[in-house]
């Protein structure tokens, strides 16, 4: 966690501004201040699905363990092929997968083999069944230029005894665990979860199921953040609506910090009456920073809270999401143990639409990403980019990424596209 002291240098660097920090150097300064968690579990393999290995797991065995076929076909010897002339061989069995051929394959003899069936002993390559006329006990090959060891898996050429088969701090798909399956491990040591407390503040604020009284909202960004936190496998704790009262959030502060690893609230961050955030951060931990040069999200703190990381995202449900992607998301997946992170991927595409832009600010303008009739992939805007409209985040599949010093593009032009995770 970041210290008193390491925040306060953080503050003092020459390029460091509070009031208007420039997305990648927020980026940075979040970085510089995490750990990953140490705490593991061992845990079934059907249960690891998209956790993050606490240890490095190895290799019991060879993979495959015996040298065995890549298709049908016959298996023979190398040294019995005649290149410039048909060969002729004379069947002796056949080796199935699972139930191999218990002899020896002699000269001038051949076996029958079925994909994944071991090589007998004696052969040595394989050759497939399309170049083999059979005829009785009598296998005729055409010549050919056949190479020694043809259509053969070798034993211990996927994985060998002893070697790293998944390192720490991998998180575990479905094929990670069908690997571990064909190794018959069936249980592995996980990190334990990231446990994340959040409430949203606001007197506004109304709960789903409550009548609305006047000038008051139904609360959304509880609903977007648990759901962003429950999809990346954090141990979620909804602390629900705490309202604009300085004793209430200072509770509300301790008790979450007290439970949790990372501490996340929507709204109370902007500059007003009611917006007791910094302070009682100020009394209850640090800030690192509170205000991001980018639109939308501009008011965004992160820090400490006792022992817990804290993000103060703003109060606009946009605004939540566009955060929570660009910097929240990162964060959690290091404090995890993810060793193999990498940002949300981007790439330049034509944009049809003409994009309203004033330089200073970074720019994430929800986007719809799809593919024209001639192969080529586009994007468009999602219509009115205004903070507050939830509907531009549920049509978009991707954010156009416009750079700080970006004025207005023409429509036609090629702009910087970020996937949303979970789009592929």
């Amino acid at each position: 966690m970041p210290s008193a002291k390491s925040l306060q240098a953080a503050s003092c660097a020459d390029d460091y501004d509070p009031n208007s920090l420039p997305v990648e150097k927020a980026r940075q300064l979040i970085r510089q201040f995490l750990v990953p968690l140490t705490g593991t579990e061992r845990v079934s393999l059907r249960a690891a699905l998209g956790r993050v290995l606490g240890e490095d797991v190895i290799s019991p065995l060879a993979v495959p363990a015996h040298d065995n076929s890549a298709m049908d076909g016959y298996a023979v010897r190398h040294a019995d092929l005649k290149p410039e002339e048909e060969t002729q061989l004379r069947v002796v069995g056949t080796a199935f997968a699972g139930a191999p051929f218990r002899g020896t394959v002699g000269p001038g003899q051949c076996v029958r083999i079925m994909t994944g069936a071991i090589i007998p002993v004696g052969a040595d390559t394989v050759v497939m069944q399309e170049q083999v006329q059979c005829d009785g006990e009598t296998a005729r090959i055409g010549p050919g230029n056949y190479k020694a060891g043809q259509n053969v898996r070798r034993a211990g050429e996927d994985l060998k005894p002893g070697q790293v088969v998944l390192a720490r701090g991998k998180q575990l798909r479905p094929a990670e665990l069908g690997l571990l399956a064909s190794l018959g491990i069936g249980e592995v040591v996980v990190f334990r979860r990231l446990r994340v407390a959040f409430f949203s503040t606001g007197d506004e604020l109304v709960s789903i199921g409550m009548p609305l009284g006047e000038g008051q909202i139904y609360d959304s960004n509880r609903y977007t953040l648990y759901g962003m936190l429950a999809r990346l496998g954090c141990e979620v704790i909804d602390m629900g609506v705490v309202r604009d009262d300085p004793a209430a959030l200072e509770q509300a502060f301790r008790e979450a910090a007290a439970m949790a690893d990372v501490v996340i609230t929507s709204g109370g961050v902007s500059v007003g009456e009611a917006d007791f955030t910094k302070d009682l951060l100020d009394k209850l931990g640090e800030v690192v920073f509170w205000k991001i040069a980018m639109k939308p999200g501009r008011p965004l703190a992160y820090g400490k809270v006792g022992g817990a990381h804290f993000f103060g995202l703003p109060g606009n449900p946009v605004s939540v999401m566009v955060t929570f992607y660009e910097f929240v998301r990162d964060a959690l997946l290091v404090l995890m143990g993810r060793s193999d992170l990498g940002p949300l991927p981007t790439f330049k595409v034509r944009c049809v639409t003409a994009l309203k832009k004033a330089p200073g600010r970074t720019e994430f303008q929800r986007g719809i990403l799809t593919q024209e009739p001639s192969g080529e992939w586009v994007v468009r805007v999602t219509g009115e980019q205004g903070s507050g409209i939830l509907r531009s985040m549920a049509e978009a599949n991707c954010f156009i990424v416009l750079p700080q010093d970006q004025g207005p593009v023409p429509a036609g032009s090629l702009v910087e596209v970020q996937l949303m995770e979970g789009l592929v």
